[in-house]
């Protein structure tokens, strides 16, 4: 019983770590996946980077993006969701 009370803060700790670091960032990298799997031609994005485009042309884990100054290949990773979403509702 007394090895119990003696791990219980440590276990207290990771409990609270779990829910307030690890699993918001699992929830954040879930819906980054799923805005990446759900762009189309056509959208209007901006990168993490900050470039402004349009999407293409889409491949399994590339996209090319159409710019004023042409056409850049990156990967769907490089698009950043919050700042396209800001976007969007313009």
């Amino acid at each position: 019983m007394e090895q119990l009370t003696q791990f219980a803060p440590f276990l207290l700790m990771f409990v609270v770590i779990y829910f307030f670091m690890i699993r918001p960032q699992q929830k954040r990298a879930k819906n980054e996946k799923e805005f990446e799997s759900s762009l189309k031609v056509g959208d209007k994005i901006i990168t993490k980077s900050g470039l402004h485009g349009k999407v293409s042309e889409l491949a399994a884990t590339t996209v090319v993006v159409e710019t004023m100054s042409g056409k850049l290949k990156m990967e769907r990773s490089a698009i950043s969701m919050e700042m396209s979403a800001a976007l969007a509702k313009k």
